[in-house]
């Protein structure tokens, strides 16, 4: 007689440790890592010589001086900064549940997605730049550079991309996925919509304390809005529109209003 296979019970798949545990790992491969790294950026420019409002920060800046190669550094950069989201989805499927349905991030609502995008685009986007240019003018935020002036053939379409990255990673994660567990865990609304506010402000800390109070906003905005809403769709729209406007736009800023961007005229 063969002896039978050895029987494993599977433990709970939400227990409070299991899902702490699996939030820890998704926030350390994802934007957890980013708020880490963003503190200690702002640590080392606090302890500079230079005031905080005479730095620059780079985003999306070439990766190689080569065309062909940074093209590729752009576009793996792209692709593996989407897995952490890829990851969220395959954990949530463990609650047998669509996640797509789940986080309101699928095509029946086109028209109301897309009227709620636009609608908060407007109640963002408008204080957002205001707050970024009080913070220039104030000295408490750097010079950001969202986009390379040194335009090549890719850099439009990468900057789409780029900004797509940001806005479903930034709202499927950090709303989303975490609206979700925090709540299997037991906690209430407004702890989870300030907790997850100060996440998002945090990993934008590098470029100042502008950003970070204006991400702190929009956090708790945009999370007030999807406990009402149920639906991840409206501030993906928002938020890669506005990127989009940021990164693209970038250039056009620059030659309009050179002095706010410390940039000779």
């Amino acid at each position: 007689m063969e002896p039978s296979a050895p029987r494993f019970d599977p433990p709970p798949v939400f227990s409070t440790g299991r899902i702490g545990f699996e939030i820890i790992v998704v926030l350390a491969l994802s934007l957890g890592a980013s708020a880490v790294y963003s503190i200690v950026q702002l640590i080392d420019l606090l302890t500079r010589p230079t005031a905080l409002g005479s730095q620059t920060a780079t985003i999306n800046g070439a990766l190689s001086d080569r065309a062909w190669l940074d093209l590729t550094y752009q576009l793996l950069a792209i692709f593996f900064a989407i897995a952490p989201v890829l990851l969220v989805f395959y954990l949530l499927t463990l609650s047998g549940d669509n996640p797509f349905k789940r986080l309101g991030f699928d095509a029946t609502q086109p028209l109301r997605d897309l009227g709620r995008g636009l609608f908060l685009l407007l109640l963002i986007g408008i204080p957002g730049l205001a707050l970024y240019f009080a913070g220039r003018a104030f000295g408490f935020t750097v010079n950001v550079v969202p986009a390379p002036l040194d335009s090549q053939w890719y850099t439009v379409p990468i900057l789409i991309l780029s900004a797509l990255r940001a806005a479903l990673t930034e709202e499927l994660i950090v709303v989303g996925y975490l609206f979700e567990r925090l709540g299997r865990l037991g906690w209430g609304k407004w702890t989870i919509i300030v907790s997850t506010a100060v996440l998002r402000g945090s990993y934008h800390l590098y470029q100042g304390f502008g950003p970070f109070f204006g991400n702190l906003v929009m956090g708790i905005v945009f999370g007030w809005f999807y406990t009402r809403w149920g639906r991840t769709v409206p501030l993906v729209i928002t938020h890669w529109i506005l990127d989009i406007a940021s990164f693209v736009g970038y250039a056009w800023a620059v030659s309009v209003f050179p002095q706010l961007f410390n940039v000779p005229s």
